[in-house]
């Protein structure tokens, strides 16, 4: 962080106007002021959120004093984060103020401090939600900038929450109504396929990931492989994400092939994930003589993987489309699937 200071010292040199410091009707003309005007909203935010504690208490509820064993979260602003967002609303008000080298380490100063806090593994979502009421009131762009501020591997504070199962988190970055659930990290993985790994505590989570759902693209293909929500939820046997990503208003399509030539079909066979099957020829477009690459089938790659039980589901599937006019469809491999030397 050294390096970044110099080139930050520059920024904080004086200036007119900031837009927090008018919202609070504060003197700008040095800059230490506009510095105080951002300590000052998140002391007024601090205070706030504890007056909204005090209002949840009920008259039956015991007064439970903080132990050292479990501290009251400290969630005032570092100074190095309140001086990066100063120096990046600046910019945002004026593109010229800053040259090349300030906005990088304002940028960088702010990526820091937000990500030190979202990397930890059970992050107070009170320390979130504070730092969130500060951004915005300093300016609702500033808070879209740090909302969707990405590290050096592509990760956001959405990533950061989904793959930590911090869905309490989550739904606060979506209230912002800014959070861009379809950005993909340098691993080519959005935060709405990262919803495959992650591990449902309650309703309101799944809640949460429906709503992600709503806002996201399901079908969004992963840069790197090719693959989809849909496609990583079934190969983690994910019954509870498949069925979201089905019944969500977008809906999931069960055909998108990978770069392979994988369907989510042909993953539920080759893992072994029979209720999964069952759900994707339970929907009306699965189409069950797609081919990957190797001019493999559902049914063959079943077969070959020595998943009986779900090669009978195929078989049947086959069967019924058949007798029900299903055309070309029906037309797959028409082998027993009892007989394992196939």
């Amino acid at each position: 962080m050294e390096k970044w200071m110099p080139a930050l010292r520059r920024i904080l040199g004086p200036w007119r106007t900031l837009q927090t410091a008018r919202a609070l009707r504060v003197n700008t003309t040095r800059p230490a002021r506009a510095w105080q005007s951002a300590r000052r909203i998140s002391n007024l935010a601090v205070a706030a959120n504890r007056e909204r504690q005090s209002d949840r208490k009920t008259p039956e509820a015991p007064d439970v004093s903080p132990s050292p064993t479990s501290p009251t979260p400290r969630v005032e602003l570092s100074n190095i984060l309140i001086s990066g967002c100063v120096a990046l609303q600046k910019s945002l008000d004026d593109p010229t103020a800053l040259n090349e080298a300030e906005k990088a380490a304002a940028h960088m100063a702010v990526m820091q401090e937000w990500m030190k806090i979202l990397r930890q593994k059970e992050v107070d979502p009170a320390i979130v939600r504070h730092h969130l009421n500060v951004f915005r009131a300093m300016s609702p762009r500033l808070l879209e900038v740090i909302v969707n501020m990405a590290d050096p591997k592509g990760n956001t504070a959405v990533h950061y929450a989904v793959s930590q199962s911090n869905f309490t988190v989550v739904r606060q970055l979506l209230e912002t109504g800014l959070c861009d659930v379809n950005r993909q990290n340098k691993a080519g993985f959005t935060p709405l396929m990262l919803t495959a790994l992650a591990a449902f505590r309650s309703h309101e989570d799944i809640e949460t990931v429906t709503q992600m759902l709503r806002l996201g693209d399901v079908n969004c293909r992963a840069s790197q492989a090719g693959q989809t929500a849909l496609m990583l939820a079934v190969s983690h046997g994910r019954l509870d994400v498949v069925r979201a990503l089905l019944q969500c208003s977008a809906g999931a399509d069960v055909n998108v092939q990978d770069h392979d030539g994988s369907t989510a079909l042909m993953c539920a066979c080759e893992h072994g994930h029979a209720d999964i099957v069952s759900l994707l020829l339970a929907e009306p477009t699965c189409d069950v003589s797609l081919t990957d690459n190797d001019d493999s089938t559902a049914l063959s790659i079943a077969l070959e993987a020595g998943q009986n039980d779900i090669a009978m589901l195929l078989y049947a599937h086959n069967a019924k489309t058949s007798s029900s006019g299903g055309g070309e469809q029906a037309n797959t491999q028409h082998v027993n699937p009892t007989d394992e030397s196939q």
